[in-house]
């Protein structure tokens, strides 16, 4: 099991045509043979698996990876029970440079994102 450092942004929108590269998320998760996420080495690791929102014009946020109930979100309050940012089908998609992921963000909407890089975690 190797924990990898994921960086997406923000991909075509109406406000954004060409995407944003000011606009996403870094994810640290496990991910198995398969590059898909391992919940048997999340479940290990889950203290290690961060997630920092970077939107231009607002402060970062950060959070952890959850799994709450039958899906994973982003955690940005540990002192509530239920999850921030749900993500669409985390753990039937495959982390590789190109594909895309969608997250329902606090406002209710929902937005994909373009996975850009996806490196082993330095340590």
């Amino acid at each position: 099991m190797t924990l990898y450092h994921v960086h997406m942004t923000l991909a075509r929108t109406e406000e954004h045509p060409n995407g944003s590269s000011a606009h996403g998320y870094d994810i640290v998760l496990p991910l198995d043979a398969a590059m898909k996420l391992d919940p048997d080495a999340w479940k290990a690791h889950a203290k290690e698996c961060g997630v920092r929102r970077f939107w231009q014009g607002e402060p970062d946020q950060k959070g952890l990876l959850r799994h709450i109930g039958r899906g994973w979100v982003i955690d940005y309050d540990a002192t509530t029970p239920e999850g921030d940012e749900p993500f669409f089908k985390l753990d039937r998609h495959e982390f590789k440079a190109g594909e895309y992921l969608s997250v329902r963000e606090q406002d209710g909407e929902m937005q994909t994102f373009r996975i850009v890089t996806v490196e082993p975690l330095k340590k």
